[in-house]
């Protein structure tokens, strides 16, 4: 009885529409056998909740609608939580690499928008991110672009995680480069 509900739970919570997706890449792929050639089809697909999770995805079948689902359930299985500032930026600079690929992404004050190309734009819009500034350098195989995006973006850490590793408060890692100024004015 217990199981019956567990299931319908998971089939309820995997239908309901609560994850964004955004096809990157769709790539026709061709096996050479005996009688001929095979067509089937190669597609990339990012999801995400646009509220700070993000996973990729990618799938091979015969047939387009049957390759996207296939990636879009990879997807779902690997997301990663990404700490936003404000739910709109990064907290700091970094950068990610895979293979050949090398991605670097900046903080950008409000209103600066989206600025980045093709499969690391569609990464950052399933993210929630709303101001960045990243420039890809290196490979551009989409595949690459997404997998250094996603390495760069499991580099974010908040000043909570931060503070939480040193044991310390929130306050004083945030306020710490005011610190020697007030005690210059005091002393």
């Amino acid at each position: 009885m217990a199981r019956e509900n567990n299931r319908r739970d998971r089939r309820e919570r995997e239908e309901t529409p609560e994850f964004a997706d955004r096809l990157v890449a769709i790539n026709r792929v061709s096996k050479t056998v005996k009688g001929g050639k095979r067509f089937g089809f190669a597609a990339l697909v990012v999801v995400g909740d646009q509220k700070g999770r993000v996973g990729f995805g990618k799938g091979k079948a015969r047939e387009v609608p049957e390759a996207i689902r296939k990636a879009t359930e990879q997807a779902k299985r690997q997301m990663i939580r990404v700490p936003l500032r404000e739910g709109r930026t990064l907290h700091h600079d970094m950068e990610g690499r895979h293979g050949a690929g090398k991605v670097v992404m900046r903080t950008a004050p409000q209103g600066t928008g989206i600025i980045a190309g093709g499969p690391m734009r569609a990464v950052f819009e399933m993210l929630g991110i709303q101001d960045v500034v990243a420039k890809s350098t290196g490979s551009q195989n989409p595949y690459n672009m997404i997998r250094a995006t996603i390495d760069g973006l499991n580099k974010e850490t908040s000043p909570r995680q931060i503070a939480a590793r040193r044991g310390k408060k929130v306050a004083d890692i945030l306020h710490r480069d005011d610190a020697p100024a007030a005690e210059a004015v005091e002393g």
